[in-house]
């Protein structure tokens, strides 16, 4: 069976050890590949290393844990947030389902969390939930942002640039303003959940579109968007699109 391989980042090196020991002491399948009491190293060696589930201070000098979050690439792992705060943003936390503990550590909450954390890891959702805690923390820029898994990492695309969503073969290719189409491994349904906004209409199986975009709707059914592309709009989606339209 393979080892989980984990990280630890914390800025006090006691807490740090103390840490390491209960794990090895209570965790035979954990492995743990790195200790880091520096949260600006803590990036490169999350993003080179690629553990299976993080165990991450939030107050940290410099950077906090939620600012090491977000800038790693792909932050595809468990996370189990370490806080001497039993308050501080713990319902963001909560509210994506993602581990927490408090100082000082209590073993019984420890074996919790991990369980859980060890759990979760089958699920293969830590990407998603990641990524919704960072918009949830209120980072501006991601709140206006949708964050895309590619191959290389995490693409940020600005929703007020997204021209249309295109459905391809439980696929999505995203048009955007100024730039290449990006395909997406996420359906289209995905997006649509992903976006709610009053601009953006599902106005056929296939199209999930940016109202503002649109240049002309033609009597047979179809739309021109402002990148010379038509699309079909559904029979039963015409009159609510026109009445969008109008109110825009």
């Amino acid at each position: 069976m393979n080892k989980i391989k984990a990280i630890l980042i914390d800025d006090e090196e006691k807490a740090l050890k103390g840490l390491a020991l209960k794990i090895e002491k209570y965790f035979e399948e954990i492995e743990i590949i790195e200790l880091c009491n520096d949260p600006r190293k803590a990036i490169d060696i999350i993003n080179n290393s690629k553990p299976d589930i993080i165990f991450l201070d939030i107050e940290m000098p410099v950077l906090s844990g939620f600012d090491v979050l977000a800038k790693i690439n792909n932050p595809n792992f468990e996370i189990i947030f370490v806080t001497a705060y039993n308050n501080y943003a713990i319902e963001a936390i909560k509210n994506c389902a993602i581990g927490y503990i408090v100082k000082p550590i209590d073993n019984d909450e420890l074996k919790h969390a991990v369980r859980n954390a060890i759990k979760s890891i089958n699920k293969k959702s830590a990407l998603e939930k990641n990524i919704q805690l960072l918009m949830n923390l209120g980072d501006k820029n991601l709140q206006s942002s949708i964050a895309v898994p590619s191959q290389k990492g995490l693409s940020f695309i600005k929703i007020e640039k997204i021209i249309r969503f295109e459905g391809v073969e439980g696929y999505t290719r995203i048009y955007c303003i100024d730039e290449k189409p990006f395909l997406s491994s996420y359906s289209i349904g995905k997006f649509t959940k992903m976006i709610q906004n009053n601009f953006f209409f599902l106005c056929h199986k296939s199209h999930f579109i940016n109202l503002n975009f649109i240049k002309s709707i033609f009597n047979e059914g179809s739309i021109e968007m402002i990148d010379k592309s038509t699309i079909s709009c559904a029979r039963s989606k015409r009159n609510e699109l026109i009445e969008k339209m109008k109110k825009l």
